[in-house]
């Protein structure tokens, strides 16, 4: 019960900090980020999720306008927020190893066989669910969810990032296919790489599809992530996931000054 306390204690003390050193507005003054604080801003994050799985992956997420699920309870949520209208207009939810340890698991390992990256376990945060309203995209929303989670591996000690880059299905899977091959220079090595349980069959789809990477999958790259494998087939997302894995030893030197590792 002791450790389990010292635990707690560590993640509040965190959440404390982390809302406390408002990292840096981008270019976007009216914007903000912070962990959520309360079940109300939590559900904030969960109905922008709902909002954008729904309408642009065609994922099928019931009819309450709520996207959650077990993984919830034990993350803390990373919010960017309009200060002038007071909407959330992006997030990410963050799993520390603490609390993955107490779920006994990683969410990524609901799709993925993850053996190989056992060894990281103890230093590695996970981050999913990541979605910013169509109406923030031009950079300064998920900039601020980076430099977010990028304080919050500060604050923990934390050595590595692992996360799911999700590619719609709509088109039957030949942009995914696609953007596999074209992903081939930035795998990881044999070490660490994971395995699909449900993988999306690359070879019996069209790989030679014109496609810009996403942005989430840029910004990894930018970063100084790498590919991990073969994508998942999610099928109640309707998405292809590549599974990235960025470690704070090998960023970007130029991410790596600007987020304060060095």
């Amino acid at each position: 019960m002791e450790a389990i306390k010292q635990d707690v204690t560590k993640q509040d003390a965190l959440r404390k900090a982390l809302y406390l050193s408002s990292p840096a507005r981008a270019q976007a003054p009216s914007l903000e980020v912070c962990l959520a604080k309360t079940t109300a801003e939590v559900l904030e994050a969960q109905k922008l999720r709902f909002n954008i799985f729904s309408e642009e992956y065609g994922a099928d997420l019931g009819s309450n306008g709520i996207d959650h699920d077990v993984f919830d309870a034990y993350c803390d949520h990373l919010l960017v927020r309009n200060s002038q209208t007071g909407e959330v207009v992006g997030t990410y939810r963050i799993l520390a190893p603490e609390n993955a340890a107490r779920l006994k698991c990683w969410y990524s390992e609901t799709e993925f066989f993850m053996n190989r990256i056992e060894r990281l376990r103890k230093t590695t945060v996970e981050v999913g669910r990541s979605c910013v309203h169509p109406d923030y995209r031009s950079g300064a929303a998920i900039m601020l969810l980076w430099s977010g989670i990028a304080q919050y591996m500060k604050l923990g000690g934390y050595k590595h990032l692992i996360g799911c880059a999700s590619v719609s299905l709509r088109d039957g899977g030949h942009q995914a296919a696609s953007l596999y091959k074209q992903l081939e220079p930035h795998m990881a090595e044999a070490s660490c790489q994971v395995f699909p349980k449900n993988r999306l069959p690359v070879e019996r789809l069209r790989c030679d599809v014109e496609i810009e990477p996403p942005p989430l999958v840029k910004g990894y790259l930018r970063l100084g992530a790498v590919v991990c494998g073969e994508p998942a087939w999610d099928p109640d997302f309707n998405t292809a996931d590549f599974m990235m894995l960025l470690s704070i030893d090998r960023m970007s030197p130029r991410y790596a000054r600007h987020f304060g590792f060095v």
